[in-house]
Order: C-alpha cells, then structure tokens, then sequence
C-alpha cells in the first residue's frame, strides 16, 4: 500500500451509546497486552538508532560526496492511532493535537533530512546547512504562510512542508559566535514538532495553540562562558514568510557545572498583522523550561508560558499562559515511563475555540517509550483532559475525554 492511501486507514465502529464502554474496555485491553507483552521480547543493544542500521550493518546516515565535505541523512516514518470512546461524529479529538483523528490510524510524519554540521568551537571558519521535509497529517500544524503550500488540496488531510532551510557561519571571535540564516525552528517551549524529540505522542496544548512553529530571519548564539549561552535575532512573526512586520527573539540558556540543570529563558516580541492585514498590533511571549535530572534514571521538567497581544479595532486584546510538567523515568537502557501535566489558560477565547469565552483546559497524560530493537521506538499513552468552563470535547458535549493512544517512529 502507498503512503498516499494510509491516511484512509480507519477503524469503522458502532455507534450505538452501549458501545462506547465495549470500546473503552478493548482498547484498554489492547494497550495491556502491549505493554505486558514487552518484558518477553529479546534485548537488543546497539549504539545506533537507525532501523537499516540495526538490520543491514550499512549506516546511512553519512554521505562523502568529497573528502572535505561530509554531510548526514536521516528521519524517520510515525503512524498513530487515538481511541477515543467519545465516538465523536466529527471523528475529531479537538482540540488535541497532534493526534486529533479520533479512532484511526494515520501516517502522522514522513520525515527526512540532509545536513552539514558547522564547527561550535575552534579557531577555523565554518559554513553548515541543514534543509528538512515533513510529510503527513503532522504537517499543517507547523506549516508557514506564504512558504508551504498543499499539493492536495486547499485544506488536505496531508501536507508537504519545509520546516527547515537553513545556512549556518561558524566565525572563531571571542568564544565562538554562529550566525543562522534561513528558516528554522523555534526557540520557543520545551516540546518539539519532530516526533523523536518528544517523549509523548500527544502534545502540551501550550505547544499547539501558544506558542510559533517556526521562524525566517537570521540568528546570532554566542557562548559568554561555559554556562550561559545566548541567542538573538530577527524573524518575520510567528509561522509567516512576509506578511508580519519583523519580530526580535532571544534566548538565553544557563547549565549547571554538573550538567544535571539547564534553565533556558526565551522571548519574541514585535508587531503581528491583523487578518486582513489592514492593522497591526505588538505581541509578546516568554517561556521558561527548567530541566533537573535527579539522577541517571529520574529527570523533571517544567515550563511556563506567557503572552499578552495588544487590541485593535478588530481584535480584542488577549492573554494566554500556562504552566507545564513533566516527570520522566528510565526504566531500563529500551524503556522508560513519563507522566505529564498541563494546564492552559485562554484569558479571552482568542487561542483555542476562538470564540471570545476564557477557557482554562488541563490534561493528565501517562505514557512509555520502549525500543525493541534500535531504530523502532514504540510510545503507547493514556490521557485524560479537562475543559473547567464549557463543554468543547466530543462533538462540542463533554467537559471532559479519554483517549487511549500509540504511535510507532521508524528511524532510518
């Protein structure tokens, strides 16, 4: 079967009310068996990830084109499926994301890329590049405007985007200072739109609905000594080409003598254009991530987010800001467990449902990682949300969903 038909891949169910117990109860099962079943499958320990790695011995990972160039290719396929016992007719688990199809499975991410590693230190210049493709349901969360566009459609199930085209100059001044140029991810949050880098396969909502995606515009990091290292630069806006005026961000991280702590403080602010681009009006975020490892095994992780956006005869202003946790424990060298904890406040309706009515949503997720063998990894999760105002889940009537979910990352 080809990549353009999995996302019809779906599972018909009853929809019949008594079902959606019987539902609830066979996923559940389902998810036990997995997770029961992975003590009895064989260990295997290799230092690479990569699936053609592990069952070839060939690493592709590094292409020579010429002796003084040395680039890497990679990536990696995810599908996923969410059980919802909601049954919603909109087959949706809005606005849970990026998981949102409810009951079906889905190619979420086709995901490749090719890169030069430019120097970090040294006394010799560097140039590096690094260019990304991400294809499937994924996609159109993190698309920008006026850069991607669909090859399917207006609004397509699947998406062909390019999160990442950037260059980047190593000059050794001072500690070393590295100029980015091009379109990049941002620096933003803690959870990330590449599904290795997250332990979980849902998201934080602070990821999907509070924070940029990515950037175009230059940035500038420079180490001030060996804890703290600083970033600054100028983008246009958030997820967007041309169309906002340019925005400043900045970053500065801080990381403990002993590695076990990294503190990193990030901020973009400038002035964004309203929807028909007839006015604009200034908005301002921070984020702050504290990541404390506790031992080998036991790392925590917190995040919070605000932001506040000024008023224009159009739109009203608007805050939204919440706190995130994360407590993430490594079972063996193949598995580990994770919970996480979130709350999102909408002060004035203008990020989730859009629709003007303050809204504060929390979400408890559980969940594994476990990799049978290097470059599969496996991430079964069971999540519980919470809307304190109105109802929004379940086709608009309930305060409140399940969802029992799993995804699988190839690596290649």
């Amino acid at each position: 079967m080809g990549l353009e038909h999995c996302h019809q891949i779906s599972i018909k169910l009853p929809v019949l009310h008594e079902w959606k117990h019987l539902l609830a109860i066979v996923i559940l099962q389902g998810i036990s068996v997995f997770i029961c079943s992975l003590s009895f499958i064989a260990s295997v320990q290799a230092e690479e990830d990569s699936l053609i790695h592990t069952l070839t011995g060939y690493d592709i990972s590094e292409i020579t084109p010429a002796s003084s160039i040395k680039l890497k290719l990679g990536g990696w396929i995810e599908t996923g499926f969410s059980g919802n016992p909601h049954l919603p007719r909109n087959h949706s688990n809005y606005p849970v994301a990026f998981n949102d199809g409810a009951n079906q499975f889905k190619l979420h991410q086709l995901y490749a890329f090719i890169e030069k590693e430019a120097a970090t230190s040294g006394n010799v210049w560097d140039i590096g590049m690094r260019a990304d493709l991400l294809y499937g349901t994924d996609a159109k969360f993190s698309a920008t405007k006026n850069f991607d566009s669909s090859i399917f459609g207006q609004h397509p199930k699947h998406q062909l985007v390019f999160p990442q085209l950037y260059a980047n100059l190593y000059a050794p001044i001072g500690n070393g200072l590295t100029l980015t140029v091009g379109h990049f991810y941002t620096l933003i949050g803690y959870e990330s739109v590449t599904s290795p880098d997250n332990f979980f396969f849902s998201h934080a909502y602070a990821m999907h609905y509070g924070e940029p995606f990515t950037h175009m515009g230059a940035l500038l990091s420079y180490p001030l000594n060996i804890n703290l290292t600083a970033k600054s630069g100028v983008v246009t806006g958030w997820d967007s080409l041309s169309r906002h005026i340019p925005n400043y961000i900045g970053e500065l991280s801080y990381t403990s003598e002993s590695g076990q702590t990294t503190v990193t403080t990030a901020l973009i602010t400038g002035n964004a254009r309203t929807a028909n681009l007839r006015e604009h009006h200034n908005r301002t975020m921070y984020s702050i991530v504290l990541e404390h490892r506790f031992s080998q095994k036991l790392q925590y992780v917190l995040q919070h987010d605000f932001a506040i956006q000024a008023q224009t005869t159009e739109t009203p202003a608007a805050a939204w800001y919440g706190i995130n946790q994360y407590l993430l424990y490594a079972i063996s060298r193949q598995l580990g467990a994770g919970l996480r904890f979130e709350w999102f406040h909408d002060k004035n309706g203008t990020r989730v449902m859009e629709d003007g009515d303050t809204q504060d949503l929390i979400g408890i997720t559980a969940g594994l990682n476990y990799q049978p063998i290097p470059g599969i990894t496996l991430r079964p999760e069971i999540r519980y949300d919470l809307a304190t105002r109105h109802p929004i889940f379940g086709d608009g009537h309930h305060k409140d969903q399940i969802l029992l979910s799993a995804s699988a990352i190839l690596h290649f």
